[in-house]
């Protein structure tokens, strides 16, 4: 059996607070390295898949256009929130380990001012 995947070239960035911080390498430094290695196996799905699979990619429903990247490695639930900019850059906001069925609100909430930051930033240069 043959599958045809299309391969696409879309670039991930880390977004930076206005102060330098870069909360998805903070995210990622706290991993395990196991963990680490899955969570970069499932953002390197974002920058060549064209059809990313919803058990790893999925938009949140009632936000400012906020995605989240879903990643399970043994009993833990990761997930790094991020936003498209013209539709070939993926900004990933930050990373927390999921605890419970709901997204906290304050997560999103967070991840809904970082991209507001970005996209305010990014107009003046």
């Amino acid at each position: 059996m043959q599958v045809n995947i299309s391969i696409v070239n879309r670039t991930v960035l880390f977004h930076k607070t206005v102060d330098g911080k870069c909360p998805v390498q903070e995210f990622l430094d706290s991993l395990p390295s196991k963990a680490a290695q899955k969570v970069t196996w499932v953002l390197n799905l974002l920058e060549d898949l064209a059809v990313i699979p919803s058990s790893y990619f999925k938009k949140l429903i009632g936000t400012e256009d906020i995605w989240e990247c879903r990643v399970q490695f043994g009993s833990n639930a990761y997930r790094i929130f991020c936003f498209f900019v013209d539709n070939a850059v993926i900004v990933l906001t930050h990373g927390f380990v999921k605890k419970s069925q709901k997204i906290p609100k304050h997560e999103i909430e967070r991840a809904e001012v970082y991209r507001r930051d970005f996209l305010k930033r990014r107009e003046r240069l």
